[in-house]
């Protein structure tokens, strides 16, 4: 049987629902979803394999003003990502003005790149008429090839969006095993997902300076003669202040932090998990080349 390959980038600016539609057209949560932004912070490859067909879509973090060194990565992977990809879905809230970083993503295509709009959150617009303005708006911007209005929550318009996307595959080889769903390391994935917690539990200014890293991860029987993933996982953040906020009072955030990640580990990898979190401090990591790469986050890093 022939094969067919169709690679796709989702781009746009911070909470527009990049990651909440990967993981609605993958089918799985792989990309941690919050209403931070900047909670994506390097791209994030999902994989649909559907008969001879692969589709390759690449979650990238959201366009923003860089005010750290980690910042200009996140917006260079961005801009890496737009060339040399079969179809670029541009997500936009649609309850939000055209910004300049709307317009900024929109000047980094090229005239001949494929390029689909994706309006999201429609399900907050109560005037259907509203729609109609935003899609005029942008279509003064840019030829788009089509343009979607969806509701990633409600899983309204995702249909269009594939019907849209497929016509764009072509002959090629598969890059990756057909039942795969990432090219995410489980590291990587059970580290974002702790991450995800902490953006979801802790006050804005400090979920920014936070990384976590998996130091350890492994499986092992117990006496019970029960399946156990074991997993060790390190908490950095900016400031010994933030050190003692994200372990709390007694410990008690640090706790809540574990049991929330670990019923999500569990969900995910479908098996007992025994997770451990330490708290560690690395003053000002974002601005710092060296510590930056070591996470994993710079531009050309693979691993976190």
């Amino acid at each position: 049987m022939d094969t067919k390959i169709e690679f796709i980038t989702i781009v746009g600016c911070a909470n527009a629902g990049k990651s909440s539609l990967l993981n609605s057209l993958v089918g799985e949560k792989i990309a941690i979803v919050s209403s931070k932004p900047q909670t994506t912070r390097t791209r994030i490859t999902g994989l649909v394999t559907e008969n001879e067909t692969q589709y390759v879509f690449m979650d990238t973090p959201g366009v923003h003003k860089a005010k750290t060194k980690l910042g200009e990565h996140m917006n260079k992977a961005v801009k890496d990502s737009v060339t040399d990809v079969d179809l670029i879905l541009m997500v936009a809230d649609v309850t939000k003005k055209v910004s300049d970083n709307d317009i900024s993503i929109i000047n980094s295509f090229k005239k001949n790149d494929n390029v689909i709009l994706i309006l999201n959150k429609i399900d907050l617009i109560k005037d259907k008429e509203d729609i109609a303005l935003k899609i005029a708006e942008f279509n003064s911007k840019y030829d788009f090839k089509a343009i979607i209005p969806i509701s990633v929550i409600q899983n309204d318009g995702i249909d269009i969006v594939w019907e849209e996307t497929k016509k764009y595959a072509s002959d090629g080889p598969h890059y990756f095993p057909d039942d795969s769903l990432t090219d995410q390391p489980e590291r990587v994935l059970a580290g974002e997902i702790i991450r995800e917690k902490i953006l979801n539990l802790m006050h804005d200014e400090i979920p920014h300076g936070i990384a976590v890293t998996v130091e350890e991860m492994s499986e092992r029987v117990n006496k019970n003669n029960e399946d156990i993933l074991d997993i060790s996982a390190v908490i950095y953040c900016e400031r010994e202040s933030h050190k003692g906020m994200i372990i709390g009072k007694g410990g008690a955030m640090l706790k809540q932090i574990g049991k929330l990640s670990r019923e999500d580990l569990e969900h995910f990898f479908e098996i007992k998990v025994n997770l451990q979190c330490w708290v560690k401090v690395k003053e000002d990591w974002r601005n710092k080349e060296g510590l930056i790469r070591n996470l994993g986050l710079s531009n050309n890093s693979t691993n976190m």
